[in-house]
């Protein structure tokens, strides 16, 4: 099932049957523009479990879990409060399992049962090319791209990682970087450096979506210490030093923006988690 909480919006309405042919059975998606305002659909639970931050990053995550509200009333779960855990990631009603992601401008959502998957991952990105820089940094000699659309097989590439490493640290509590996940869109699977397999679908247009997700039944959740993944589109991202300073503390967004005029001079893995 799909969701579109954005009626007569092209662009969410495209997203969404985009979506709709991609989502494997069992699993609920949806989308949404993100709009002023949205921030004011955060539960007050979900609210106060959300550290203060900037009032776009707010919104973007009430966008999000509006979607993942719906979702799950869709399964008989209503007014149920998504907070974001101590470690950064959102916590799940009993038996459901979801991410949540979002760019600039939209938010996405997916949820199942756990009877249906053992653990779902979600990243959106801009139907863009990825920068060949940050490519080198993300790319690994045995990912396997070449089946799929040279023009945004990179961005692809990209945000496949981030979905099975979404869907994979629930299960296993490991910390991944690029290099210890290997893609194969050829055959829309993926692989982590414990073992853990994903498969893969996604789509291109008019946003890159990809979602990741394991079979079988999850195991009880593992207790980790040290950073999560937040599944409203936690970034492991670089930012760049100039010999004037460093780019620090910026968002998503700010990186994307700002890249270019830092320029790559020396680079750093940064965490950044969104709501």
């Amino acid at each position: 099932m799909t969701r579109s909480l954005d009626a007569g919006a092209s662009l969410s309405a495209h997203l969404l049957a985009a979506m709709a042919a991609m989502a494997p059975a069992g699993v609920r998606i949806g989308c949404r523009t993100i709009r002023e305002g949205d921030e004011n659909h955060l539960l007050p639970q979900e609210a106060r479990s959300i550290p203060s931050r900037l009032p776009l990053m707010r919104r973007a995550s009430g966008a999000a879990r509006w979607i993942a509200h719906e979702l799950l009333a869709d399964m008989g779960l209503n007014d149920v409060a998504i907070l974001r855990g101590s470690s950064g990631a959102p916590v799940w009603p009993h038996g459901v399992t979801g991410s949540l992601a979002h760019d600039d401008e939209m938010a996405v959502a997916a949820v199942a049962p756990l009877s249906h998957v053992a653990s779902l991952g979600i990243d959106i990105e801009p139907a863009l090319p990825l920068p060949d820089d940050i490519f080198a940094l993300v790319a690994v000699p045995a990912d396997r791209i070449d089946a799929t659309d040279p023009y945004l097989a990179g961005r692809i590439l990209f945000a496949a990682k981030e979905a099975v490493y979404k869907a994979a640290y629930p299960l296993d509590g490991e910390v991944l970087g690029y290099e210890d996940i290997t893609v194969d869109l050829d055959a829309s699977d993926a692989v982590t450096k414990t073992g853990r397999r994903a498969r893969l679908v996604y789509c291109v247009a008019p946003c890159v979506v990809v979602l990741a997700f394991v079979d079988g039944v999850r195991s009880p959740p593992l207790s980790a210490n040290g950073p999560a993944p937040d599944n409203c589109s936690t970034k492991r991202i670089f930012f760049a030093e100039r010999s004037q300073g460093a780019c620090l503390d910026r968002t998503v967004q700010q990186w994307r923006r700002g890249a270019g005029i830092c320029g790559w001079e020396g680079v750093r893995r940064w965490w950044v988690i969104s709501p």
